[in-house]
């Protein structure tokens, strides 16, 4: 069967300027969520590995919890189901940035887990020998280290958390995906305005990957 579609490029371009107004929302998303995240996955990371079980294990059950459950599962429970639990209504925006950070927390926490337990022992027991606490230590020596181990993995999931807040358009966040929406049933071009949608997804995700690869490189330079 001869196909008679021709790409529009006029409607392509012309969809541009309305997709543009949900970068912002999206970097906004993405990026707030992912500081929140850093710091979840720094604290339940560090938890996670303390010896004491009454810390270990409470990190441990979040860690799997949300590594466990879709993040769309997660926003729609945040978005809809915790309104009911306190009585009023969560922002979309608010729910989407609370998924994010929830659920890159739980990732980052095990590379913060790995990062930290793939250096040697000998260079924690090296800074207590030159007379270093052991809070000293590790702030000195091990987790500068073990970061510098998770950058590579830490910018995986930046760009993890970027794509998945094309989901949250199903709670009627304004990003890049909801605004996609919203051109489509006014002009019916669903191929030409997705596939700007998709362009301006890769451009952000590869830009976050060139400056990630500059950042890995100093890193290692510095070593």
């Amino acid at each position: 069967m001869d196909s008679q579609f021709q790409f529009d490029w006029q409607a392509a371009i012309n969809s541009i300027p309305f997709l543009l107004k949900g970068i912002p929302y999206t970097l906004m998303i993405s990026f707030g969520g992912l500081l929140i995240g850093f710091a979840l996955g720094i604290l339940f990371g560090l938890l996670s590995i303390n010896k004491k079980w009454f810390l270990k294990w409470p990190a441990t059950a979040y860690i799997e919890i949300f590594r466990g459950t879709p993040i769309l599962v997660q926003v729609l429970f945040i978005f809809y189901g915790l309104p009911d639990l306190i009585g009023g209504p969560i922002d979309p925006l608010t729910a989407g940035i609370a998924a994010i950070a929830l659920n890159s927390g739980a990732y980052i926490s095990e590379v913060v887990r790995g990062g930290v337990q793939s250096i040697d022992k000998g260079q924690a027991e090296a800074g207590l020998s030159l007379g270093l606490s052991r809070t000293q230590t590790f702030w000195s020596i091990i987790w500068p280290q073990a970061f510098r181990r998770m950058i590579p993995p830490l910018g995986n999931q930046a760009i993890v958390s970027i794509k998945d807040t094309s989901l949250f358009s199903v709670i009627g966040v304004g990003e890049l995906v909801r605004q996609g929406q919203v051109y489509i049933a006014s002009t019916f071009t669903a191929f030409e305005v997705y596939f700007v949608v998709a362009i301006m997804y890769l451009a952000i995700t590869l830009s976050l990957s060139l400056i990630l690869r500059l950042v890995e490189r100093r890193g290692l330079a510095s070593v």
